[in-house]
């Protein structure tokens, strides 16, 4: 693309993200949460600062959800968090399949939190993909009319405390089970690129969101393979900079049906 023009946009976006994607009246960033992170402190934000960066809506999971076991009490807290944003925050609940409960667990999330989504993460909840209890709990969530998200990673495995690593999870299951799941609405964030060109290869009935999608043009690139009805805007913070993704966007080659997809159409979809 014309350097000028990147170095320019880059430039408006860092002083100013409300005008950037000005062809984009929805912005909907499917990759937030919100919570206490154990390791480290992070940003603080919340609907308001998303709005701030032009973002309209964001489907929203809870940082606590990663290692306490009452996941009940994680997901009433991220619900009342998220009934305080007039609307931007949506909830996203966890189900954690090793624990007796989840069963409950995914009933109050749609029954008594009205939740349209799950976000998982299998990594550190010690199971797999290829275990049957995760077919088990998909095919539970799909029946609840519920959409899901797995999480492929939350860091860089070297920003990781020494006591708690959690590998990437392995996401080849994911296409053998997809074939005969026609009815699941299943998300995978924060996959980078070589997880798309490998383990997810194939793989396009399923969403993807562009957390950690790099590289100069990184977006356009992967839409040479990937449909863009696909692909969502995610932003991944706050362990990233919302401005990141929005950056992305922006040095990116992107038709308007393109940037319409990415910044909300896909995430509708995904949601509807």
């Amino acid at each position: 693309m014309n350097r000028r023009f990147f170095l320019q946009s880059t430039a408006a976006v860092a002083a100013t993200p409300l005008i950037a994607l000005e062809q984009a009246a929805e912005r909907v960033d499917v990759n937030f949460a919100i919570g206490p992170w154990p390791f480290r402190d992070l940003p603080e934000l919340d609907g308001a600062s998303l709005k701030q960066h032009g973002i309209t809506q964001a489907i929203t999971g809870s940082l606590e959800a990663l290692l306490p076991r009452d996941i009940a009490a994680v997901n009433t807290r991220l619900a009342k968090a998220c009934a305080k944003s007039a609307g931007v925050l949506l909830p996203a609940g966890t189900l954690h399949p090793l624990l007796p409960a989840w069963r409950e667990d995914l009933r109050r999330c749609r029954d008594e939190h009205g939740m349209k989504v799950v976000r998982l993460h299998p990594n550190y909840h010690g199971y797999t993909l290829a275990e049957p209890i995760f077919a088990e709990m998909l095919d539970a969530i799909t029946e609840a009319g519920l959409a899901v998200q797995i999480v492929a990673q939350m860091e860089d495995q070297r920003t990781q405390h020494p006591l708690v690593q959690a590998a990437p999870v392995d996401l080849k299951p994911l296409h053998d089970l997809l074939n005969v799941r026609s009815k699941a609405r299943v998300m995978v964030l924060n996959a980078n690129a070589a997880m798309i060109t490998t383990a997810l290869r194939g793989c396009t009935t399923l969403w993807l969101d562009c957390a950690m999608i790099e590289g100069v043009g990184g977006l356009e690139n992967m839409l040479k393979a990937w449909p863009a009805e696909k692909l969502c805007l995610g932003t991944h913070a706050p362990f990233f900079y919302p401005e990141s993704s929005l950056l992305k966007l922006v040095e990116s080659e992107l038709s308007e049906a393109q940037m319409g997809s990415l910044t909300s159409r896909s995430a509708r979809a995904f949601l509807s």
